[in-house]
């Protein structure tokens, strides 16, 4: 059977070059996962090995159903964010155990796929008004871009929150610092992704990720970047010195422990776990579906329930291997903007992710400085759906407004929905247009489980 018959290629405007490419730039953007995951992890006693696997497996498994439940072109992996509430607050600050955590995660997943073979996630997809839709997609915009600032290191921490990078601040005994060096690259690398973007270059993303990492590979070999790993510069060039070997996964496969399972704490960081994956989950959805023009003309995403139901696969998969909550990543934006439309995109990525675990060495030396332009040049093309927000009708636009600033200053995509919903909901039931709109139930039963879960906190 070719690929044609099993993606519908054309049916959706693209080819298989185009979603290779797509799937190759994805996977370029989210690798970091791949060194982040485990060093976050291996925090709270995992061990380091084993969880990288984990990391490796999930994404290739929750990514392959992706494309065979939903022929969408959208990629999953352990998500960032969550991966820190496991070993910060839950391990180190409640004191469960990662046993624990882990079957908290499993139950969240179970749970998960009851709701999507339900429909309640669906429908929470469509109960979202078209305006809040694009603004979703804008604030994520916004968040990407800033994370790709923050990685990057131009925009660093101060006394007036975040500020700008000192190039003056890294120059000791007259010499430039590693971190002034991989900042002027990620600029560089900005400049370069833009220029191949404005000529139209085919893959300008990846090639601007790979332009950026050769460059910081040449201004290692000429002395300009020196590695120091306890400073957090490393090698640049993949290290092969171990061989090629897959670490085992016997340290954390299937260790779950769910004696506490019943108790209130564990019920508490379960819905935890399981409300920041729902939203984070459907506002990546709708973001990336919307700038993909996705979206039928109600607004609704034709095969979601597929793409849920990976989704929730996903995440029960990966804390059976040992990982915390598998997501679908914002970062398939990167995929979108190259291109992409359908599976082909992500079982490339998934397929790169399978990969991985033989060429680890060579995705690990990807630094985050190579791959910063490319999400702050997706978040400018995100941006880009604020056109299509309605700025006449302020019961519509403020909300859209109070959705986009949250996501990126409050640095979570599912507050910028709670935010959203809400202030939605209450202007136009106090202005009396709630009628006029048909607001759903649905949304009505949103507002007021965000507001409860702001008491609560």
């Amino acid at each position: 059977m070719s690929l044609e018959k099993i993606f519908h290629l054309k049916e959706n405007h693209t080819d298989v070059k185009t979603e290779i490419l797509a799937g190759v730039t994805t996977f370029m953007t989210m690798a970091y996962i791949l060194a982040v995951n485990p060093n976050i992890l291996s925090e709270s006693g995992m061990d380091r090995g084993a969880v990288f696997t984990a990391t490796a497996l999930a994404s290739f498994i929750a990514t392959c159903l992706m494309a065979a439940l939903s022929n969408y072109p959208f990629v999953l992996a352990p998500g960032m964010g969550l991966n820190a509430y496991f070993t910060y607050t839950v391990v180190m600050g409640m004191g469960f155990s990662w046993q624990m955590a882990l079957s908290a995660v499993f139950v969240e997943g179970i749970i998960f796929i009851i709701l999507s073979l339900t429909n309640v996630r669906e429908a929470i997809f469509n109960a979202i008004p078209m305006n809040l839709k694009h603004a979703v997609s804008v604030g994520i915009g916004l968040f990407i871009a800033f994370i790709g600032l923050q990685n990057a290191k131009i925009v660093v921490d101060s006394s007036t929150l975040v500020t700008v990078f000192s190039f003056k601040g890294s120059i000791k005994n007259g010499t430039f610092q590693s971190e002034g060096i991989t900042v002027l690259l990620a600029l560089i690398g900005l400049l370069i992704t833009a220029i191949l973007l404005v000529k139209n270059i085919k893959g300008n993303i990846l090639w601007g990720i790979l332009g950026t990492w050769i460059l910081g590979i040449i201004c290692q070999l000429v002395g300009l970047y020196v590695p120091n790993p306890e400073a957090g510069f490393y090698s640049l060039l993949p290290d092969f010195s171990g061989g090629i070997s897959i670490p085992s996964l016997a340290p954390t496969f299937m260790h779950m422990d769910f004696s506490k399972v019943f108790t209130m704490d564990f019920v508490v960081i379960m819905f935890a776990f399981l409300f920041v994956d729902m939203f984070d989950t459907l506002g990546t959805l709708i973001g990336v579906a919307s700038k993909a023009d996705m979206l039928d003309e109600n607004g609704k995403l034709p095969k979601i329930k597929g793409a849920l139901l990976a989704d929730a696969v996903g995440t029960a998969a990966g804390a059976a291997l040992g990982t915390s909550t598998t997501t679908t990543f914002v970062e398939s934006a990167s995929g979108v903007a190259e291109g992409g439309r359908t599976g082909l995109t992500s079982l490339t990525a998934a397929l790169l992710f399978g990969l991985s675990l033989f060429l680890s060495p060579i995705f690990l030396a990807i630094p985050s400085f190579a791959t910063a332009p490319a999400l702050i040049i997706v978040g400018f093309l995100m941006l880009t759906s604020i056109t299509k927000i309605d700025f006449q009708d302020f019961t519509e636009a403020i909300p859209a407004f109070i959705c986009i600033i949250a996501m990126p200053f409050m640095y979570s995509i599912s507050e910028g929905i709670s935010f959203g919903v809400i202030s939605y909901v209450i202007i136009n039931l106090v202005t009396g247009k709630a009628k006029q709109k048909k607001i759903s139930l649905l949304m009505y039963i949103l507002a007021v489980l965000f507001i409860f879960k702001y008491i609560m906190i």
